[in-house]
């Protein structure tokens, strides 16, 4: 995997968006000779990122653009969401225990943790009114 490899998405704050894109990821993951194992995690996260961001970051019922930058370099695979919804910081909030019992566990928390599993790298700062969300896998 000697070459850089890069693919822009945009979508919208719509939860109907997420199959189309694990669509799109599935082909990408076959064009760029990815295994099943990291497309479906790459599918994964971005399920978990993309439904925070649709759910959470947007305090109007206006139509918003996220956009989403895959890229391949040096056999690290690099996922980066950016969207103008409100600031937060995925990664400062409380890792959930995972000790509990579910029903004693507060709702929530679960998919960053789960994104914090599968991902080597993981990234937050705020530019321009943007959140950017980087998440980063050794391949």
């Amino acid at each position: 995997m000697g070459s850089e490899k890069n693919k822009k998405y945009i979508i919208e704050n719509e939860v109907e968006e997420l199959p189309n894109l694990a669509e799109k990821i599935e082909k990408l993951g076959e064009s760029w000779d990815l295994s099943q194992a990291i497309t479906m995690n790459v599918n994964l996260v971005m399920e978990e990122a993309l439904s925070n961001i649709i759910f959470y970051a947007f305090n109007d019922k206006k139509k918003h653009e996220i956009e989403i930058y895959v890229s391949i370099k040096k056999n690290k695979l690099t996922i980066t969401f950016k969207d103008d919804g409100v600031p937060f910081n995925p990664l400062s909030q409380q890792k959930p225990d995972i000790n509990l019992p579910a029903e004693e566990r507060p709702v929530g928390g679960l998919g960053i943790f789960l994104m914090s599993q599968i991902m080597d790298e993981m990234h937050y700062n705020r530019q321009k009114n943007k959140n950017i969300l980087t998440l980063a896998k050794d391949i």
